[in-house]
């Protein structure tokens, strides 16, 4: 049986379809859009840099528009997404809950805070025995001091908090300010039962069908990052999925094996070939967006050479602290380092570097400037001031079209 053959343009669109960000969202938005966007990603990182928008909002916005970020953390309140460690820390749907669950179980963190744990085993018990007898709790709610060093410069009541967390004793149910709240897992799911839960096997079969979906099409080494599976159980499932055909294989022209797509989304794949998938989209994305936090799949996908550059020191970082990626009609063109000075009522745009490859058109730039603008009113800082671009020539271009949306 012969199998699909795609060019490395048509895989793309699939990725971006997949991913949600072919075309632009439908307006106005809705808290069940910012559900939905979640359920089709599968995670959602958290991060706490705020430069613009924190991870999480920043990550909807580029697939959801103008929405209330009120509403993820309502969601959250409501138990329709939880936090779990899935990528890094992050919002999952509340109906893959029992996936993550049985990873916590199994100890998937458990070396983080074990050893030091065991060592002051009736400090850290006292904590948890705080939320027992005191209800839901923050680590501001322990009043002692912070302890230069250590895991992040946490106090440690905090840490002991992530222990439990990690342990599955505790839960996250909601923040406050982006702090966490932590409550009991008993008390959060009175009638759960851990019996009840998947195989182990299961559990990774179903993170891989995950995987591969929200990625549209994936090879097979970049399926263990995106849920940080380990690289030796997702390489021993494949081959009987593949087999049984839960997980189907698809050409791509330059790539040397075969990638993987599931059965469900092959009118997805005859949509790309026949040229009925039209990206149409130009937004920021975040650094720590799907699309783009596997760097060696950004670079095979995209062409495209992106890092995090904020954890660098000043002198190593090429584009800036927070580079934001600039998606425009299914291409990664450039890079635009922002900062929102939300007491001050501006979005600033440090620089724009665009690639190489790129010849900036007045229709590019125009959407781009609309995207930024977007973004700016968004954060409610709606003057954007623009202080340099990547090449210079263009940089005339830009600031007209800045000035005609302003």
């Amino acid at each position: 049986m012969s199998i699909l053959t795609l060019n490395l343009h048509q895989a793309r669109l699939i990725n971006l379809e997949a991913q949600g960000l072919l075309t632009p969202p439908i307006s106005p938005a809705t808290k069940t859009d910012v559900l939905n966007a979640i359920r089709r990603m599968g995670v959602l990182q958290i991060d706490t840099i705020h430069v613009v928008a924190r991870s999480p909002y920043f990550v909807l916005f580029s697939r959801v528009g103008n929405y209330q970020p009120g509403w993820l953390d309502e969601l959250q309140a409501e138990k329709s997404i939880l936090e779990q460690w899935a990528h890094e820390a992050s919002f999952i749907p509340v109906e893959d809950y029992p996936l993550h669950r049985q990873r916590t179980l199994e100890g998937s963190r458990r070396a983080y805070f074990h050893g030091w744990a065991v060592e002051n085993w009736e400090k850290v018990t006292a904590v948890l025995d705080a939320v027992q007898n005191n209800g839901a709790m923050r680590s501001a709610d322990f009043k002692t001091e912070k302890h230069p060093g250590g895991w992040w410069n946490w106090k440690f009541e905090k840490a002991a908090l992530e222990y439990w967390f990690n342990e599955g004793k505790l839960l996250v149910v909601k923040r406050e300010n982006f702090q966490r709240i932590y409550d009991l897992h008993e008390r959060v799911f009175p009638d759960w039962n851990d019996s009840l839960l998947p195989t182990a096997n299961e559990v990774y079969r179903q993170l891989i069908f995950k995987t591969v979906r929200a990625l549209g099409v994936a090879r097979p080494a970049w399926i263990a990052d995106y849920f940080r599976v380990n690289k030796k159980t997702a390489a021993s499932l494949l081959p009987e999925l593949i087999n049984s055909g839960q997980v189907c294989e698809v050409a791509v022209d330059g790539w040397a094996e075969p990638a993987l797509y599931l059965p469900e989304q092959e009118a997805l794949f005859h949509a790309a070939i026949e040229g009925r998938l039209e990206p149409s989209h130009t937004t920021l994305l975040s650094p720590f967006d799907p699309l783009v936090w596997d760097r060696a799949r950004t670079r095979q996908l995209f062409n495209f050479d992106f890092s995090i550059e904020c954890y660098l020191p000043a002198e190593k970082r090429i584009y800036g602290y927070f580079p934001l990626p600039i998606l425009h009609n299914g291409e990664l063109i450039g890079r635009l380092d922002a900062k929102a000075h939300r007491k001050e009522g501006f979005f600033e745009i440090k620089s724009v570097y665009f690639e190489k490859k790129i010849n900036p058109t007045k229709e590019m730039v125009n959407a781009l400037v609309n995207a930024v603008t977007t973004c700016a009113a968004w954060h409610k800082t709606p003057q954007v001031v623009l202080s340099r671009c990547d090449p210079s020539e263009f940089e005339p271009l830009l600031r007209s079209a800045l000035a005609a949306f302003g």
